[in-house]
Order: C-alpha cells, then structure tokens, then sequence
C-alpha cells in the first residue's frame, strides 16, 4: 500500500502557482545558499527542461532569485524577488538551456561570495515542493533538506567516518542517515550526514575540533 505525506496530499506553503516550479525552485536555492555559507556577491541560474521552457510563466526565476537570497517558499516578497536582489548588490543571471537533463525540473546554481569563491549546486525539484541536491561542486550527492543535514568536506582516508560517527555519539546526535561521496580514492570526499536532532553551534565547534581531517562543515 502507497504512502502519502500531507504534502502529497494538500501541497506545500508557498508563493506561486506551481509546487514544482516555485516552492521547489525557492527550497533548491535555498539550500544552495546554506550550502555556500558566506555573503552572496553574483549568480548565475542555468534552468533546464521545464523549468527553462515555461519557468517565467510559473515563476521560477523569481522564486530561484528569493531562495538565493535567504527568502522561504511562502515568502510574500517573492514577486519582488529582482528587485530586493538589486538593493542588496547581488548581480543575478538568469540562462534557459535546451541541454538534456535527468530530471525535467533542473537548475545549476553557480555562486560568487565576498571571498571571490565560486561554489556549483546542481538540484531537482522532484513534486509536490520536494526537492534533490544531486551535485555540488561536481561532486554527485543526494540531499533532500528534510532532515537536519552535516555537509562535511574532507580528505578521503581511513577513520575519518569512525571519528566524525564517534565525536557525534559522544554528544547523543543519532545519526538518521549517512552518505559518503568523493572524487577518487585518497582525493576530497564529502559527508553527508542527517541526523534526527539540530546540531548545534556549540556542537559543530567541537566536532571541527575534535576531528582534525575536516576541511569544511556546513549545517543546512
């Protein structure tokens, strides 16, 4: 027997006329915007498949533009998501692709910050305002945002996923679900860990100082 989340069944909260193309497009550049972690200074959105054909009409560059600027799905300045973007300096670049994807409801996020350091995300938005991060940095993921998520980035070695496991025992954050990715073996690799409880500042302070091969740990 199917089940169905309430979301299935009544949708989303949000801004605009399609749970795909703006809850989803708004929760994608949301995450991208955690995943960067720094003050945004240019973006280029690269839509594709639907999203590139009748994204305009639905709103999906807006709802892109108020994700990636901190703004939730159901956020009433999202029709004014260009012009809250212009007062805050962030130079927005909009590219519809005729390029093929896996998923009809794509979206390449490329993002400058105050640092001059471009970060990449690739997401899906999957229906009903559900939606996948499936690249970051080129670096295949899956991160869905419905749990409390550890992105750490790290050196691919062994007992690095013994030691970060260890450090969040100690402190009594159990681990829902786990996924490791890397580029090659002994090259950068990312943890993607989503826990049942919120994992706090004071948290992430001693998981970064406790387990020495980390080289970055982003929340989202």
């Amino acid at each position: 027997m199917d089940t169905f989340s309430v979301f299935d069944i009544v949708g989303p909260r949000m801004i605009g006329p399609s749970s795909s193309h703006t809850a989803g497009a708004a929760k994608i550049a949301l995450m991208a915007r955690r995943i960067i972690g720094r003050p945004i200074r240019e973006v280029r959105f690269t839509l594709y498949g639907s999203f590139a054909e009748t994204g305009r009409g639905h709103g999906t560059d807006k709802a892109l533009v108020a994700g990636i600027l901190g703004f939730a799905p159901d956020d009433s300045r999202i029709p004014n998501a260009y012009e809250y973007a212009k007062e805050s300096g962030v130079l927005i670049n909009m590219i519809m692709s005729d390029e093929p994807t896996r998923h009809p409801n794509t979206v390449k996020i490329e993002a400058c910050d105050d640092n001059d350091r471009w970060t990449e995300v690739m997401g899906e938005s999957i229906g009903g305002g559900n939606i996948l991060i499936t690249e970051i940095d080129h670096l295949a993921v899956e991160l869905s945002g419905d749990y409390p998520t550890l992105i750490i980035r790290h050196h691919d070695e062994p007992g690095v996923i013994a030691e970060v496991s260890h450090v969040l025992a100690q402190m009594r954050v159990n681990i829902a679900f786990m996924r490791v990715f890397r580029h090659g073996r002994g090259e950068d690799a990312y943890m993607c860990i989503e826990t049942d409880t919120e994992v706090t500042e004071g948290m992430q302070m001693i998981i970064v100082q406790l387990c020495h091969s980390i080289r970055q740990l982003i929340v989202v």
